[in-house]
Order: C-alpha cells, then structure tokens, then sequence
C-alpha cells in the first residue's frame, strides 16, 4: 500500500473522515478487482441495507465489505450483524493505524489506503442461501446495468 491518511489516535478528524471512508472503499475496490471480483459499492439488500462494498466472482460467490473508517464509526454502527446472512465472506475493511483488537474475530479483515488494500485476515466462508443468492445475483446485474446506463 502507497500513502494513506494519517489518523489521530483512534480516530479520524471529523474533516478527514469522508475522505478517509472514501480511500479505504477505492483501495478496497481496487484490491477485490485484482482478486477476480466484480465490486460494487452502495449495494442495497433485500432487507433495505446497503453495504459498503459487495464483490461476485465468477462462481456466483459474494464477498461484503464494510468500511470503518474509526472506532467511533464502528461502535456507532449496530447494523453490521446483518451482513453475513447475504454473503459467502465478511470482512471489515479499515485504514492503516485503525486499532484492529476492537474488531471481532470472527469476520475478516482487510487493511486499505486509497491505493490498494491487504488481506490480514481471510473471513471464514459460510455459503449463501441458493434462493437469496439467486434473487441477489439478479439485483446485483441490474445494480450494475443501471450505474452503467446512469453513466452514458
């Protein structure tokens, strides 16, 4: 990973924090397309949730990521017991010099800057129900037809 943005303590400067949120989902994104994922950000669930990054591969297989840019922004967020019901991995993504003990172990972790992103701890995969992933897959190609046509 190249240059990130330095962080206070355990916590990013509230002025910081957009910008740092934002290079850690690039990197991310970055890195799951290296690793032969298809990535979309923003991606809204069947339950009304949106999580920060979701990567298909080309097995049909999802790989959530959600992006904590603090331990502030972690405490804060009690939505994120949800996530793994919709995918094969779930990882928590955070910037270099986030305090990594505070996360629980039993999802994967990825560290990321605006650049790239590493793996530090590989998430166990627990596979998605067949129905949900149908529905999914479909919602994620429209997801990504829709942002392609958005961008035309």
């Amino acid at each position: 990973m190249n240059e990130s943005l330095p962080m206070d303590g355990p916590a990013a400067p509230d002025a910081a924090r957009p910008l740092l949120t934002g290079g850690v989902t690039r990197g991310v994104v970055r890195m799951l397309w290296h690793m032969g994922f298809s990535p979309l950000t923003e991606f809204k669930l069947t339950s009304g949730r949106r999580i920060d990054v979701a990567g298909l591969d080309g097995r049909g297989r999802f790989l959530f990521v959600e992006v904590k840019s603090s331990v502030e922004d972690f405490r804060a967020d009690g939505k994120w017991h949800e996530y793994p019901d919709f995918c094969d991995w779930f990882y928590f993504a955070v910037p270099p010099g986030f305090p990594q003990a505070v996360l629980p172990e039993g999802a994967g972790l990825i560290v990321a800057d605006g650049y790239d992103g590493a793996v530090l701890r590989a998430a166990p995969q627990t596979p998605l129900n067949g129905n949900r992933r149908r529905r999914q897959t479909l919602d994620f190609a429209r997801a990504a037809a829709d942002r392609l046509m958005r961008g035309i």
